[in-house]
């Protein structure tokens, strides 16, 4: 098996932490795991089917009458201090009782083996082979022959990489795996989480995730030279000058990018729902509307579940956060308030008693098939399906004249705007100075809730606004961008946002006041508008049509608010510069193919753009 150094993701959680979350500092492995007064610990390695063992961490409940489930998680992150997540994102676990197993997975840490980066599910064609699905039997298997007074259930979750983890378990379940919680797992590296969305690659993340995991065992984070990394990577210039004056071919995850720039077998090979089928293990998956790595994947992990779920055994709960934002408090993400503290609200009213009905038979079974939170009216909402179907009614908002917005379709014969987009001048995606991703003080773990008023007087982004609102607009469900745009140039770029603009007389909060809230929000390469794995040209002065999904949403834009779309083609560093000329691989561009060019979206009866939302009807 080749070295398949597949695109991960996540977010560098400290070990010290229970679970990974993006605003985790960096953690190394202490010399002794962590305690907890409740529980007997103890060290192991426990050997895989093809000899390598992997360093797990036991903690077994030392008052327990009844014969205890397991928690079980598997991580890149170290497990060393996991007990820390029993007086938070486990208290409710250990405050029952449970007994719990935390695995370094091969390479990582205090494990054996080699690291592969998202290592693909190898046993599906190699019956001999091992993957983390294997793995994941294997040590099963050990825990419930070796952990004292336990049930014979085993359940498990986790978040990010230590959700994908949990996912990948799911592909051929122990018979004693009897519940899951996949929490932001990634489902596709290329498609839509960590380092690509759509084909634009996340320069940034991908970079700098890379460099950090690959560089050694532990976690060894890139030196920057320059504290706004905006300026680092514009400084870089072409993305062939990351191996020519960094990284030196060292890193394989980098090179997997250059080698694999479209949605080839090598990325199709990894993609974790090509190996779901039915679900056997009842499943809540977990996501947050404001999640800054894996939005795209838990969504397409429950969706490709719920096709086959003839047994109602997938379940989706998705709320207020950012990536793992469930495991704090939740009450608010920068400015913005939810009025509640939706994370305890998740762990104990919602998670818990999931984990418990499986795994101890207490209580009732799962009433809801998905649960959301509607943001705005700051309301848990419960829906019969995902995306709802009869609550709502679709709407489209369409772009006018004078850069405004309109429910109705337009009716001239010619009308557009244009802008010019500029690889030497590109949108920063966050305030400067951006910070490196795990840096001091960054703050990409909130950069999705972001005033977008620093940008929306740019020349080279496009602000389209409706009326104020006279009354409440919730939606619920997909939102789709349907856009017509030429170009001058042969390729491009296209970021579209849909905002909240709040009041310009906002006393709740006067850090508010005229506030540009994104809701929902999704990158697009031109190149790929007819296939991911075929890229094209882009036909220089021709009218395209591009529909870009923005993912899903349940937000209430409130009374006294206005809508708007933003349109633009650059979003730095977050997404890296598209020369904007047609090179077969952008990983090879020179920096004479990066020019500048105009970009007209249109807005005429033939050309009708606009943004799709799911209006939810109004009660009778």
């Amino acid at each position: 098996m080749t070295r398949l150094t597949r695109t991960l993701f996540a977010t560098i959680v400290a070990a010290i932490a229970s679970i990974a979350t993006a605003s985790s500092a960096v953690a190394q492995s202490p010399a002794a795991p962590s305690t907890d007064a409740r529980y007997d610990v103890r060290e192991v390695m426990i050997p895989m089917r093809d000899g390598v063992k992997l360093h797990t961490v036991v903690y077994t409940p030392k008052e327990k009458a009844a014969p205890a489930p397991i928690v079980f998680r598997r991580t890149p992150y170290a497990v060393m201090s996991a007990a820390g997540s029993f007086r938070g994102s486990y208290k409710s676990f250990a405050d029952a009782g449970y007994a719990f197993a935390f695995q370094d997975i091969r390479g990582r840490f205090g494990s054996e083996g080699t690291f592969v980066m998202q290592r693909p599910p190898a046993h599906k064609w190699d019956p001999k082979a091992t993957d983390e699905s294997t793995d994941a039997y294997d040590t099963i298997e050990w825990l419930i022959r070796n952990i004292a007074n336990n049930n014979g259930r085993v359940g498990m979750l986790g978040v990010s990489y230590d959700g994908w983890t949990t996912a990948m378990a799911l592909i051929d379940p122990h018979p004693a795996l009897k519940v899951a919680s996949p929490q932001a797992s990634p489902a596709d590296m290329w498609l839509g989480d960590d380092f690509h969305h759509n084909g634009a690659f996340r320069l940034s993340y991908g970079f700098e995730y890379a460099a950090m995991l690959e560089t050694s065992k532990e976690n060894t984070p890139f030196a920057f030279d320059r504290f706004d990394t905006y300026d680092w990577y514009l400084s870089l210039g072409p993305l062939s000058n990351i191996n020519t004056k960094h990284l030196r071919g060292k890193i394989p995850t980098w090179n997997d990018y250059v080698a694999h720039p479209d949605w080839d077998e090598f990325w199709q090979r990894q993609t974790i729902v090509r190996y779901l089928t039915e679900p056997t293990v009842p499943t809540l998956n977990v996501a947050g509307f404001w999640d800054q790595e894996d939005f795209y994947g838990p969504i397409a992990i429950y969706d490709t579940l719920e096709k086959r779920d003839t047994k109602n055994m997938n379940f989706l709960v998705v709320g207020p956060w950012n990536h793992g934002g469930w495991n704090g408090a939740g009450s608010a993400l920068g400015p913005i308030q939810f009025g509640s503290t939706t994370g305890p609200y998740f762990r104990e009213q919602i998670l818990a008693p999931f984990f418990a009905y499986y795994l101890e038979d207490k209580g009732e079974r799962p009433t809801f098939e998905a649960k959301t939170f509607e943001s705005g009216s700051n309301v848990w909402k419960e829906w019969k399906s995902w995306p709802p179907r009869q609550e709502v009614t679709p709407r489209n908002i369409y772009f006018g004249a004078a850069e405004g917005l309109s429910m109705q379709a337009p009716s001239q014969a010619q009308g557009m705007d244009s802008y010019v987009s500029d690889p030497a001048h590109p949108v920063p995606y966050r305030h400067r100075p951006i910070q490196a991703t795990y840096g001091p003080g960054s703050v990409w773990s909130t950069w999705l809730v972001e005033d977008q008023r620093f940008v929306d007087d740019r020349a080279d982004v496009l602000s389209y606004e409706m009326p104020v609102l006279e009354e409440d607009l919730t939606i619920a469900g997909s939102v789709t961008a349907h856009l017509f745009i030429s170009t001058t140039g042969s390729d491009a770029d296209y970021i579209v946002k849909l905002i909240d603009v709040y009041p310009e007389q906002y006393p709740n909060d006067v850090r508010l006041p005229g506030y540009q809230l994104m809701v929902s929000n999704e990158v697009f390469r031109a190149r790929y508008r007819d296939s991911y794995a075929k890229p094209s040209r882009v036909p220089t002065d021709s009218v395209i049509a591009y529909n870009i999904d923005l993912h899903t949403q349940s937000y209430t834009f409130k009374k006294g608010h206005r809508i708007m779309v933003q349109v633009q083609s650059t979003w730095f560093p977050l997404i890296d510069r598209n020369p904007q000329t047609w090179v077969p691989n952008i990983f090879d561009a020179k920096a004479e193919d990066y020019k500048s060019a105009t970009h007209r979206v249109f807005r005429s009866a033939k050309y009708p753009s606009h943004v799709t939302v799911y209006i939810v009807n109004p009660v009778m």
